[in-house]
C-alpha cells in the first residue's frame, strides 16, 4: 500500500515540475524562424507640427516658442487710402547746383587744385578755369590790344595828374572829360587781361561735390555739365501721377518708414504724367538720380484691419495670405488684399475684428507642410 502511494506522489511530483518548466521557459517550443517577442510601438505624429487635410497648421506650443510666433488682436480703424507712386531723388531747385561753362577752352586747376569727389563746397568758391582755346595769331592780338591799352592807361593818367595841377586855369569840363576817358581805359584794360585769364567756374551755392567731370587740360564745350553741387539736406522725391485728382487730394507721403511732406503738384503734363514733389522730414541715405517707390496718403478714408506688413505672406498659389490663430494648437491661412499704408503696416479687410493674427512667424508657418 505505501509502495503504491509512494509511485503516486512521484507521477504527481514529475508532471508539476514539467508545467513549471513548460511555463517558466516560453521559447522552449519554439521553431526556427519565429518571433515571439512584442512588437514596438508605432511613435504618434499628434505632437509635431504638421499640415491637416483641410489646409490648416497644427502646431503644438512648443512649437509656437521654437518659431516666435506671436500674434495680434484685430482691431477695426480708420486710416487713409494709399496708392503707391515711382519716383526718383531730385536735387532742390534753392539748394546746391550745377555747373557749366560758357565758352569753350580748356580746363586749368585753380590754386590748391580741382576739388575732389566728396569736397565740402562754399559758395563763390572757384572749382576751375576755362582758359579760351584761339589760335596763335589771335592770341597775338590779344596781347597786343592789351599792351596798347595799358599804354594808353599810362598817357590818361599823366594828363589826368597835369590837368589836376592846372585845375584853378583850366575849364572844370576839361578835368571830367579826362577822368571819363581813364576809367574807359582801366575798364578796357581789366577785360582783356580778363580774357586772357579765362573764366572762372564758381559754385552757385553751398554744399558736397557730387559729381565731376573734368581734368586738368581737358577741352570744354558751351553748356557741358562740368560740377555738380548737392546740399544732402536738400534732396527731395519727385514722383508720377497719372491721376490729374491726385494733385489737390494728397495729404503726405512716406519713404521707407520716413515721413514726406507734400510740396505740390504741377498740372502740365511730362511723357503722359504729371510730377508730384516730396520733401523728407528727416535726412535721409538718398543718391541724386536713385530711383524709389514711395506711399502717398490721399484724404479719402478706408476703414479695415492694420496689420504689421510682416503679416501678410505668400501662400503656394502666390495669394497673399495672414495666418490666424484659431484654436489653442491650429492657424488657418485667410487670403487677404492687402493695401500698403507707409511701408511698415498694411490696411485688409477680409479678416473680422477680433481675430487672432500671426504677425511674426508667418513665413515660418507658411512653410509647414
Amino acid at each position: 500500500m505505501s509502495r503504491t502511494l509512494n509511485s503516486k506522489s512521484l507521477s504527481v511530483a514529475a508532471l508539476l515540475l514539467m508545467a513549471v518548466a513548460s511555463g517558466h521557459s516560453p521559447n522552449v517550443l519554439a521553431h526556427g524562424d519565429e518571433v515571439h517577442a512584442e512588437a514596438a510601438p508605432v511613435a504618434s505624429g499628434g505632437n509635431n507640427p504638421q499640415r491637416l487635410p483641410d489646409g490648416r497648421v497644427m502646431l503644438p506650443k512648443e512649437a509656437q516658442h521654437r518659431l516666435g510666433v506671436r500674434t495680434l488682436l484685430a482691431s477695426q480703424s480708420s486710416v487713409a487710402k494709399s496708392v503707391e507712386l515711382n519716383g526718383h531723388v531730385v536735387m532742390d531747385p534753392n539748394r546746391g547746383g550745377q555747373v557749366q561753362a560758357s565758352s569753350s577752352g580748356r580746363i586749368k586747376a585753380p590754386e590748391g587744385g580741382i576739388p575732389a569727389l566728396g569736397s565740402a563746397i562754399s559758395q563763390g568758391q572757384i572749382l576751375a578755369w576755362v582758359i579760351p582755346t584761339v589760335s596763335a595769331y589771335e592770341l597775338a592780338q590779344q596781347q597786343a590790344e592789351l599792351a596798347a591799352t595799358r599804354s594808353q592807361l599810362t598817357l590818361a593818367q599823366q594828363n589826368l595828374q597835369r590837368l589836376q595841377a592846372l585845375v584853378n586855369s583850366l575849364p572844370g569840363k576839361d578835368l571830367q572829360a579826362a577822368q571819363a576817358e581813364l576809367t574807359e581805359l582801366r575798364g578796357r584794360a581789366a577785360a582783356l587781361a580778363a580774357v586772357n585769364a579765362g573764366e572762372a567756374l564758381r559754385a552757385p551755392g553751398a554744399g558736397v561735390l557730387a559729381a565731376s567731370d573734368v581734368v586738368n587740360g581737358q577741352v570744354v564745350e558751351p553748356r557741358d555739365v562740368l560740377f555738380s553741387i548737392v546740399d544732402p539736406a536738400g534732396l527731395q522725391i519727385e514722383a508720377l501721377a497719372y491721376d490729374p485728382a491726385l494733385v489737390n487730394n494728397l495729404a503726405g507721403a512716406s519713404l521707407q518708414g520716413v515721413s514726406l511732406r507734400y510740396l505740390g503738384g504741377a498740372l502740365v503734363l511730362r511723357d503722359g504724367a504729371l510730377p508730384l514733389r516730396f520733401a523728407p522730414q528727416q535726412p535721409m541715405p538718398l543718391a541724386l538720380g536713385q530711383t524709389v517707390r514711395l506711399i502717398a496718403q490721399t484724404r479719402e478714408q478706408l476703414t479695415g484691419v492694420v496689420l504689421p506688413a510682416s503679416s501678410v505672406v505668400k501662400n503656394s498659389a502666390n495669394e497673399s495670405v495672414v495666418w490666424l490663430h484659431e484654436q489653442a494648437l491650429v492657424f488657418r491661412a485667410v487670403p487677404v488684399q492687402p493695401q500698403a499704408l507707409d511701408g511698415k503696416t498694411v490696411l485688409v479687410t477680409q479678416i473680422k475684428p477680433g481675430s487672432r493674427v500671426v504677425t511674426e512667424g508667418a513665413s515660418l508657418l507658411n512653410q509647414i507642410r
